[in-house]
């Protein structure tokens, strides 16, 4: 998550609908796409924002994201995916992920009998890419979080601290169900994992000799300040990450810092309402919770998706001095049931009907 120095600090710690945004701009476009196995709708609206950077006016929206119906040219194949680029160059590396990552799943023919591997390959390629690419990633990279629609599936995968959400219908109450998990060294097996591979993990006023180096405890990540742990080279003041995984950030790769998605999956019900895709400019100051009881009040998701956007700006102001790029996909689930509910019903006048023609038939002996 970010912070005053936001999320990559260094030297003196200064600070089929594909979208990039350099300036502060609201889409109020409503899609709707069709998932024709199972027989109900994605309906869904957008909107990326910039940031307000006071100290850097010109400071460009480094969030994409991209939204592609259809792939590998299947009806019921939907990809939704936000990409928040830090560092020098993390505009650029966030338009490469984003353009990249769904190529390769497009293009992986084993995509429907493996999702998960296709999306850790996808993932993993698309990094060594960048890498590979033109674009200096040595301090600068992209976290991604996505979520791959597959009939009746939600596949979700993600590197870094961007988060994706499921609203469930739990009785009369709307529950946020987490889809990601924020890949941050608050999480004690990405600590741990990150300081076996030589990182020192620590906030910038232990960097600075400002608090204790030794107190190696940060609090929760919702109770959090705005001084969070973060990884250091053994002997230098960089690359001061606040997350342990990213596409990119080729020199943090040498302390731990990986482009293995984690990937869930989660099978729709009908009290699946809807699932929000968001930058962790949204998250920063707001909870999961807090984004799905906002975006339930309101039945256009453009609304919400305004309104989430809004909050968000306002809070950061209200702590920082200082807002981070903001980027937002709201999908409604709409008339999603069990397909054997479908199936079955219909049938059962019919065997009703058979079952009396024949027995009246029995009776009067014909």
């Amino acid at each position: 998550m970010g912070c005053v120095h936001g999320k990559y600090c260094c030297g003196k710690f200064s600070s089929s609908e594909c979208g990039h945004r350099k300036n502060a701009r609201a889409q109020r476009s409503l899609e709707y796409v069709p998932v024709p196995s199972h027989n109900f709708t994605l309906e869904y609206s957008f909107l990326t924002r910039r940031g307000y950077y006071p100290d850097s006016p010109d400071k460009e929206n480094q969030d994409c994201f991209c939204i592609r119906t259809q792939i590998q040219g299947n009806p019921s194949i939907h990809l939704f995916g936000v990409y928040d680029g830090h560092g020098q160059f993390g505009g650029q590396c966030s338009n490469f992920v984003k353009d990249r990552l769904v190529e390769k799943l497009s293009n992986d023919p084993a995509l429907l009998e493996d999702p998960v591997q296709s999306y850790t390959s996808a993932f993993l390629t698309t990094n060594q890419e960048l890498h590979a690419s033109q674009i200096d990633d040595s301090m600068s990279g992209t976290t991604a979080i996505t979520v791959l629609v597959i009939g009746d599936t939600l596949y979700v995968a993600n590197v870094g601290d961007s988060r994706a959400v499921l609203a469930v219908k739990d009785g009369n109450r709307i529950i946020a169900e987490d889809l990601s998990s924020d890949q941050t060294p608050y999480r004690r097996d990405e600590y741990e994992r990150v300081k076996l591979c030589g990182a020192r993990v620590l906030s910038v006023d232990q960097v600075e000799g400002l608090k204790d180096p030794d107190i190696q405890n940060w609090g929760d990540e919702e109770s959090r300040g705005c001084d969070p742990p973060r990884l250091w080279v053994r002997n230098g003041m960089y690359p001061g990450t606040a997350f342990t995984r990213s596409i990119g950030d080729d020199l943090a790769e040498t302390i731990g810092v990986i482009a293995i998605p984690e990937v869930s999956k989660v099978q729709l019900t009908p009290n699946h309402l809807f699932f929000i895709v968001a930058s962790d400019g949204v998250f920063e100051f707001m909870s999961s919770q807090m984004v799905v009881d906002m975006a339930a009040s309101y039945t256009d998701p453009r609304d919400a998706c305004a309104a989430i956007a809004g909050e968000s700006h306002k809070l950061w102001l209200e702590h920082e001095n200082r807002t981070d790029d903001i980027t937002i996909i709201i999908v409604q689930i709409k008339g999603f049931s069990n397909v054997w509910i479908l199936e079955y019903i219909p049938l059962v006048p019919l065997a009703f009907y058979v079952f009396y023609i024949h027995t009246c038939l029995k009776i009067l002996n014909l």
